[in-house]
């Protein structure tokens, strides 16, 4: 038997189509509405916020609905950071702070319990990178590089877990490099060294807080294009060395700050939940890690 295919009138189809209609841009609406709720009034802290990755990801947990503090040795700087904050229609505080002084970092988080009353998730971001071949590193080049980039964690990791603890809920970010994954190239001693350390002290930290409801993971970035890239090279010798990483690169390209925090932010975010003692490389499929 042929069931006779139904007719619709012209009205019937009419509002079909603009049912239909409707859900496609309803889609892009909702994924836009719940991105903007995916951190809503979450408590965030990132250090080195005030340029490249740190801005991004401070900038970016704001658009979530995070109230976001920014931390650096340079007030003037995170204080712009700190008013895009606001203008995205988020609370925001710069602290002015040296990760590697466990004074400036215990007095930091007092500072954001005082001010915002919980930490929800903490980015250590800030970090330096100091360049010389193996037998050439100058001593105090290798202890401020060790201070700031593995220190630096531990300082933060160590004063924000224990209000973490007592909410039994926390976001713990550290952010690493590919150089401390493996990936070798000369004159990296010290950051090399520095960023496995991280990478080490993330899990170990995955560890012992995991029962606590905290997420512990870090981030490990390949090249990716931020003003400082031009520090100590010309123009010409920092575009060259864009294209020779772009070529190591199965995506063919090197990494935007949002790149990176795009991860953070999902890492910082609820959809992770069941995440925590990994590294994510953003390295865009580098060919000598793969």
């Amino acid at each position: 038997m042929v069931v006779p295919k139904k007719v619709l009138s012209p009205q019937a189809q009419r509002i079909g189509q603009e049912q239909e209609e409707a859900l496609i841009t309803e889609e892009p609406r909702s994924a836009i509405a719940r991105a903007n709720r995916l951190l809503k009034d979450r408590v965030a802290v990132v250090t080195g916020g005030g340029t490249g990755i740190g801005r991004s990801i401070a900038l970016e947990f704001a658009k979530a609905g995070a109230d976001v503090v920014v931390a650096s040795r340079r007030l003037a700087v995170i204080e712009k950071v700190a008013q895009e904050i606001r203008a995205l229609g988020r609370r925001s505080l710069a602290v002015q702070t040296d990760v590697s002084q466990k004074a400036d970092v215990d007095n930091l988080v007092e500072r954001v319990m005082n001010e915002f009353g919980a930490i929800d998730i903490l980015v250590n971001n800030a970090g330096i990178q100091l360049k010389a071949p193996f037998l050439e590193v100058p001593q105090e080049d290798w202890d401020i590089t060790l201070d700031i980039n593995v220190k630096g964690v531990f300082n933060g990791i160590q004063a924000a877990a224990s209000h973490m603890m007592q909410q039994r809920y926390g976001k713990i970010i550290n952010i690493s490099s590919i150089f401390g994954t493996g990936v070798v190239m000369g004159s990296m001693a010290a950051y090399s060294t520095a960023k496995a350390g991280v990478i080490q002290l993330t899990k170990i930290a995955a560890r012992e807080l995991g029962p606590y409801g905290i997420n512990v993971n870090a981030i490990a970035p390949g090249l990716i294009v931020i003003p400082s890239i031009y520090d100590g090279r010309s123009k010409e010798e920092a575009e060259q060395h864009i294209r020779e990483a772009e070529k190591r690169a199965v995506l063919g390209r090197t990494g935007t700050p949002e790149d990176v925090a795009n991860v953070a932010l999902f890492l910082a975010s609820d959809d992770s939940s069941f995440i925590t003692g990994q590294v994510i490389c953003v390295d865009g499929g580098r060919m000598d890690h793969m």
